[in-house]
């Protein structure tokens, strides 16, 4: 695994670098969140391991950016204090282990880490202004291009995520579909479907009151999709 380090203690910070590499893992270190955020602009990591108490910016706002822009990066929390755990297991964490912690400590989750890479997750850290939202796939009503990014539409509301509609299709589940090119349909929250003008499908979901416009393409795949499905049940 390759694993970003970030702790703005020195020796602490050593002390991490020296059980990891024992470990046999590749890692990289920061002593602040700016600068682990600029390492992620040129590397993208399979882990982070994050100090809550650091100035200026806390290991807890720096999760939250860190999932928003590498969605698939594990996070771990490592601190002398007990009372951030809700939080951090609110944030999608995986582990969170109080100091001192043993090399043990670390490779339990490192395990871990290892194991859910396996089992592909399907949640997403999407942000609407300075709130972050970390969405579970079942949660998603459709989601909808917005240049380099999407919207997502969940209970939450809307809340953008830093993916191409194009990388979210190869994201996503067989419980999607795309009706457009602007749109991707979770099949399991329709509530109606309405043919209207040019042969195109009208959605609606249950619980909201939106309504998605397939293109004439999209109600064409669609509905051969849902033809195909009908004959695999026979």
């Amino acid at each position: 695994m390759k694993i970003l380090l970030v702790d703005d203690e020195h020796l602490a910070l050593s002390r991490l670098e020296r059980m990891i590499g024992e470990l046999g893992h590749e890692f990289v270190s920061a002593s602040s969140a700016t600068d682990a955020l600029k390492k992620m602009e040129k590397t993208t990591f399979d882990m982070a391991i994050l100090d809550i108490n650091m100035p200026r910016t806390s290991g807890i706002e720096l999760a939250q950016k860190i999932r928003y822009a590498q969605s698939d990066c594990f996070v771990v929390f490592q601190t002398a204090f007990e009372e951030h755990a809700l939080k951090a297991y609110e944030l999608g964490a995986i582990g969170y282990i109080t100091k001192p912690y043993s090399k043990e400590d670390l490779e339990l989750n490192i395990t871990r880490a290892l194991r859910y890479q396996k089992q592909k997750r399907k949640k997403f850290m999407s942000k609407n202004g300075n709130e972050y939202y970390l969405v579970d796939e079942d949660d998603i009503y459709y989601i909808k291009a917005d240049l380099t990014e999407v919207m997502i539409r969940s209970s939450h509301g809307f809340s953008y995520y830093n993916k191409k509609i194009s990388q979210m299709e190869h994201l996503l589940s067989d419980q999607f579909f795309k009706v457009h090119r602007s749109y991707i349909i979770n099949l399991e929250k329709i509530e109606k479907m309405e043919t209207i003008e040019q042969s195109k499908i009208e959605f609606s979901f249950y619980g909201i009151d939106d309504r998605i416009e397939s293109s004439k393409d999209g109600a064409k795949k669609f509905r051969e999709f849902m033809h195909t499905l009908q004959s695999d049940t026979k």
